[in-house]
């Protein structure tokens, strides 16, 4: 049984410490958060230890850690828990500059320790079956993929002017699905991107909504759609055109009751948020973890894989800025 400690007692924090009580193979023991309250709150309900970061990134006998802290701090905690010996899993994105990403990598790299970046997504049983009918080539080679992700409503503008924007912080989990479901990263980034929803994420120098067109050295096209505001839940489908057929993943809804009657057809909305819609992923995502240290084995989302979608990510900011397509060469945006 591995041992873990929790960084970050928020949200995220709660969901993470739900999957890791809930594996037989590993063990919460500690948890630490700027908020001692919360993290004291969150150590009660689940028998661990409200520590401090430092406590639990230097105990030896606490084998991983789980990191879910604000952003800004990512880098330099793991960092700082391969070199203390530590397996990693960390939230997304890695960084919120790429270049500070590229040095924790090296870091990282150095220390030998394994680290797994937190895109849940991959791990959405929709989304996972898609993958496997494409890897065994049930509709031939892909070649058109097209993503929705609408969030049900946008966040306080507090967290907006902390977030790193919306490619950073939203459009991210796409740029990861894109790049895994084509197995590549890609060469070329389009975005256009527009405050409509919610004038004040403008005022503080963001977008709410976000078409992104990703094109890979071979030809084929990622096309994503972002919105802040879905008034009807949380959006999240995905559609993959092959050579010899159609991969489609829908929503999940509330409910699978459908009503048919003279006045048309009438089925329950997507699941509202998050929290609803990826559960089971973020479950299946910490499986994947633990049995990737158990056996020694490769990490099923690496650092490069987040390193790879925050160059994407800061390729989509600048070519919404400037308006013009953005190249990406050795896993760097440039501009022709």
């Amino acid at each position: 049984m591995i041992k873990v400690g929790l960084l970050g007692a928020g949200r995220i924090g709660n969901v993470h410490a739900k999957s890791i009580v809930a594996n037989p193979a590993s063990q919460l023991v500690a948890i630490a958060d700027v908020n001692h309250a919360a993290a004291e709150k969150l150590a009660n309900e689940y028998g661990a230890q409200a520590r401090t970061v430092d406590d639990i990134i230097n105990d030896r006998s606490i084998d991983a850690v789980l990191i879910a802290t604000s952003t800004d701090t990512h880098s330099d905690l793991i960092e700082a828990a391969t070199a203390a010996g530590k397996a990693v899993l960390c939230e997304k994105p890695v960084d919120l500059d790429l270049e500070r990403a590229l040095a924790c990598q090296a870091a990282a790299a150095r220390h030998g320790r394994p680290v797994m970046i937190g895109f849940n997504r991959r791990f959405d049983p929709n989304f996972a079956a898609v993958k496997r009918a494409l890897d065994a080539g049930e509709i031939g080679r892909g070649e058109l993929l097209a993503i929705t992700s609408f969030d049900p409503a946008p966040p306080p503008v507090s967290y907006i002017k902390v977030s790193g924007g919306l490619f950073r912080d939203m459009a991210i989990h796409d740029f990861d699905m894109a790049c895994w479901i084509f197995g590549a990263a890609p060469v070329e980034v389009s975005a256009v991107g527009t405050s409509i929803v919610d004038a004040a994420i403008g005022e503080a120098g963001d977008v709410d909504t976000a078409v992104i067109t990703l094109r890979f050295a071979d030809g084929r096209i990622a096309v994503i759609k972002n919105s802040r505001r879905a008034v009807y839940g949380y959006d999240q489908r995905l559609e993959l055109l092959g050579a010899t057929g159609l991969l489609q993943a829908g929503n999940m809804l509330e409910n699978t009751v459908a009503k048919t009657t003279t006045a048309g057809a009438l089925s329950a909305k997507p699941e509202f948020f998050f929290l609803e819609r990826y559960m089971r992923a973020y479950e299946a995502e910490w499986r994947a973890f633990v049995q990737a240290v158990e056996q020694g084995g490769a990490m099923p989302v690496t650092l490069q894989d987040g390193v790879n979608a925050l160059a994407v990510a800061e390729a989509a900011t600048l070519s919404a800025r400037i308006g013009r397509a953005v190249k990406l060469a050795d896993g760097r945006p440039v501009v022709a």
